[in-house]
């Protein structure tokens, strides 16, 4: 049996083309992507708002794009492919973050899987396998669904390297959970880390190929996947293997990726990828591989919205309060959610944490995106804008995209409001017995945070 592999290059705004299509061909995205099937590219959307290392990059999907075209991938088959969540507008996050740009500049499909698809019982796509899954049965005692239009596509994931407050770390593993689950999503984050492991089981026998690319131009850290510090940290990974590319970029920002990320470890030892950073082979840009940037970690200094989450799922919270969000009422959760992040931190906070970010050479892509594409080359672009842009958003408009994201949000509810899908006969969700493990699962073992005081 063959090593895992995965693919680490540095890049700049000048040569990103060439080095994304350069890292895919090293890590073997031919032989893992037939060319005769559909192809989705699952973007990564964190936050509606652009906020960077939290959602697919322009130049990420772009160079993707770029490379699978070259390559005599058919454009007919390839496409967009986004989720939605309570909390998040796809549509708002798709315009803002510059991805709907680059799925129209390439003349691609663009798939919303909660707009029309039909979503099909998981045993009629996975038949016994579902008898392996570590928790979903018990956390959907009467089933769920999942996209039926997945069932033999490849999938591409499309995250970028950052901490999450609830995983330690988030990846391609993580970038499934949109995807593949419903709005009821929420209902896992006790076992957040079994949850993990039994959607890879899932991509692994409905997809002929499973490949991510990771951005690392910005990495996030702190209590992700959105207020966070970015970095800039100039790399890009891929691999046909999800769990060795999420050990790699956990590597990368300091981690031990089986101490310190469950669901890796998890995965690793069901067999499901490499997990083993000295079990994996590297291949690109050696010295960027052997980086650690000795990231803080989300738990650190958390927010009050994460601290919340963690009571609530984990701790003292629990008892009183998660039964609600399995009920009709869960709703005050997903108007909390947007009130905080939305309209307090993002306007307060968020400016001196992007401004460096924002003033480098991918901060001056990113704000002058489609002229940049204009005067693009093959290899990348030599022009990035002239002035250094400033974080200037008019806040009574921030403000009042707020509002109409908690509108959309309460409006769009599943406990409050039916949602028009095609149905899926049988499939009626039931809430799940209390799962939580005995410790909070984001921290295998609460090493982390030692580590990092």
């Amino acid at each position: 049996m063959s090593k895992s592999k995965v693919a680490i290059l540095r890049t700049a705004p000048a040569t990103v083309r060439r080095d994304y299509h350069e890292l895919l061909n090293l890590a073997d995205y031919q032989q893992t992507l037939s060319k005769t099937v559909d192809t989705a590219l699952k973007i990564n959307i964190s936050w509606h708002f652009f906020f960077p290392a939290s959602s697919t990059t322009p130049w990420q999907l772009d160079g993707v794009v770029g490379a699978m075209l070259a390559d005599g991938y058919r454009r007919d088959l390839i496409h967009g492919c986004h989720n939605r969540t309570v909390v998040i507008d796809a549509h708002l996050g798709e315009r803002e973050n510059k991805q709907l740009d680059v799925i129209e500049h390439h003349g691609l499909r663009n798939v919303h899987l909660y707009e029309g698809e039909e979503w099909i019982d998981i045993r009629e796509a996975v038949g016994d396998l579902a008898r392996q899954f570590l928790c979903l049965n018990e956390v959907y005692p009467r089933g769920f669904a999942i996209p039926r239009r997945f069932l033999g596509e490849n999938i591409v994931h499309l995250p970028t390297i950052k901490t999450h407050v609830f995983t330690t770390t988030t990846g391609a593993m993580k970038n499934a959970f949109g995807g593949l689950l419903n709005e009821h999503r929420h209902w896992t984050h006790p076992v957040i880390h079994e949850t993990l492991v039994d959607l890879l089981r899932i991509q692994q026998r409905i997809h002929p190929g499973v490949f991510a690319v990771m951005d690392g131009t910005f990495a996030g850290d702190g209590p992700g996947p959105r207020c966070m510090t970015p970095h800039v940290k100039n790399v890009i990974l891929a691999s046909g293997d999800q769990v060795a590319i999420d050990a790699v970029a956990a590597t990368l920002m300091g981690f031990d990726a089986l101490r310190d990320c469950k669901y890796i470890r998890l995965a690793h030892d069901a067999g499901l990828g490499c997990g083993d950073v000295r079990e994996i082979e590297l291949v690109g840009d050696l010295a960027a591989a052997a980086e650690r940037w000795d990231f803080a970690g989300p738990f650190r200094n958390m927010t009050f919205a994460s601290r919340m989450q963690h009571k609530i799922y984990w701790g003292p919270l629990k008892r009183p309060v998660e039964w609600s969000l399995k009920t009709w009422l869960a709703p005050w959760s997903y108007a909390a959610s947007v009130v905080y992040h939305d309209l307090y931190w993002y306007p307060r906070f968020s400016r001196p944490s992007m401004q460096r970010a924002l003033a480098s050479p991918w901060g001056r892509l990113f704000q002058n995106w489609n002229e940049a594409v204009a005067r693009a080359d093959h290899d990348g672009f030599p022009w990035v804008g002239d002035a250094q842009p400033d974080f200037q958003r008019n806040l009574s408009a921030m403000l009042k995209q707020g509002g109409r994201v908690l509108g959309t949000c309460l409006k769009e509810a599943p406990e409050a409001h039916a949602r028009q899908r095609r149905p899926v006969v049988g499939i009626q969700e039931a809430p799940p017995a209390d799962l939580t493990p005995r410790h909070d699962p984001s921290r295998a073992g609460a090493r982390p945070r030692d580590r990092h005081g």
